[in-house]
């Protein structure tokens, strides 16, 4: 096709090019996190990342999913992403509590946005069933992860709704108040990308370790939680009458036509629901009890004719529903069998016990608080990275409004890389894309 062959000539890598970089992956410690080889690898992620997504859009040759399962790189990047959840949830803090207030906040930002970057790759690359399957054990790592992210995103999504919005909407924001915001962003994309990836897994469950589903089902009780989703949904908000909903990574205004389609994160999780009860090794698995009946029998009430013809798989679930109305949980036999376990963080927890402060202080100063010439070397290789006209040709369609996803005939002036519809949008959008603009500007001067 022309425009397949269109995409082939801009390529972010070649096949040789992405050949060298996978073999280079490795993981790091949590002490280097930041890190100037630490931030070449991140480099790395990122061009890998953009051409598997190139690959995959463009239906062409996926040859990154091919490489990483061939040089078995996909347990190193299940690793980097734990590492950086926990560098987030012990040493990102610290820095914060420590007075830290920096010139520039691009190097810290991009230590957060890593997790987001590798989880996209994941994300891409998982949807294939041999990609799963060469994670090997590190899969029990990425499942107990994504539900640890969708724990969190329920539970920050119910303090939102008890209390209103958290977040602060003030463009007049200091720098790290600037990052704090950039960081709920960062986070709120990758728990949606955690559904995408917890789906995938379900999918693979027959050819995955037996622990896999045990953990799903009995460890975590995915279904209940799932069900959580369903009847509190965190990417879907109202505004004066208005549907909005969190759709390829930005939130976009629902047309009163669309209001009753699903978007593709409701259809995951729908999916991954079909999965875990319909599957007959899961039904023989799961541990039903009074409790888990009761949160699963909610779905009934969301089972409607428009659901069940955007999936109509789900009309078989919809009849288990009804059966399980009027049974008793059924008595679930356990077998005595050894189990594995998730091992990646437990030892990330292990090897850094109380060295969380002693981490903080050290890369507050040695990376995290860059002089002026670093700031300008670092933001001329981040421009080459997010090489934004390259990608621009790359798509087909006109430009969209970054805030709202209209179309938009408006650029940001300081950059000319981010499009708009009206002044408004380009206000909200401000404090998320001032980090790149300033890369961007930074670069050509």
């Amino acid at each position: 096709m022309a425009g397949n062959s269109n995409l082939e000539t801009k390529q972010v890598l070649l096949a040789s090019e992405a050949e060298l970089y996978i073999e280079e992956l490795k993981t790091y410690s949590l002490k280097e996190i930041g890190s100037p080889k630490w931030m070449s690898q991140h480099e790395y992620i990122e061009k890998l990342n953009m051409q598997a997504i190139i690959s995959a859009s463009s239906q062409a040759d996926e040859f990154i999913k091919e490489l990483l399962i061939t040089l078995e790189k996909i347990p190193v990047l299940i690793h980097e992403l734990l590492a950086v959840e926990l560098w987030k949830d012990k040493v990102f803090l610290k820095i914060l509590e420590s007075g830290y207030n920096p010139s520039t906040t691009l190097p810290i930002y991009f230590v957060l946005f890593h997790e987001a970057t590798v989880i996209s790759l994941l994300e891409t690359i998982l949807y294939h069933k041999e990609a799963c399957e060469a994670a090997g054990d590190s899969i029990l790592d990425l499942a107990d992860y994504c539900l640890r992210r969708i724990s969190l995103l329920i539970a920050q999504h119910d303090e939102v709704s008890s209390n209103g919005e958290l977040t602060d909407s003030s463009d007049d924001l200091s720098s790290i108040e600037e990052v704090k915001k950039q960081d709920k962003t960062i986070f709120f994309t990758v728990c949606v990308k955690s559904v995408s990836i917890l789906r995938y897994i379900t999918d693979s469950l027959s050819s995955l370790p037996l622990s896999v589903m045990t953990r799903l089902l009995n460890t975590h009780n995915t279904p209940v939680v799932l069900v959580q989703l369903v009847e509190n949904p965190p990417w879907i908000k109202r505004d004066k009458g208005k549907l909005i909903k969190f759709i390829d990574n930005a939130w976009k205004e629902i047309s009163e036509r669309e209001r009753l389609q699903l978007s593709k994160t409701e259809g995951q999780v729908w999916l991954a629901i079909h999965q875990l009860l319909m599957n007959e090794d899961c039904q023989r698995k799961y541990e039903f009890n009074s409790y888990s009946k009761e949160q699963i029998l909610k779905l009934r009430g969301f089972m409607n004719e428009v659901l069940l013809d955007q999936i109509p798989s789900l009309i078989d679930l919809q009849r288990y529903l009804e059966q399980l109305s009027i049974m008793e949980p059924p008595a679930i036999k356990k077998d005595i069998i050894l189990e594995q376990v998730p091992e990646i963080r437990e030892k990330l927890l292990k090897d850094n016990q109380g060295k969380w402060e002693r981490f903080a202080k050290y890369q507050k100063k040695a990376y995290f608080s860059p002089s002026a010439e670093d700031i300008k070397k670092q933001a001329k290789m981040w421009a080459d990275t997010y090489n934004l006209d390259m990608l621009e040709e790359l798509v087909s369609e006109p430009p969209k409004c970054a805030s709202c996803g209209l179309p938009a005939t408006k650029r940001c002036s300081r950059c000319q890389t981010e499009w708009y519809c009206k002044r408004e949008c380009q206000v909200k959008q401000w404090s998320k894309h001032k980090p790149a603009c300033n890369l961007v500007v930074k670069s050509k001067t």
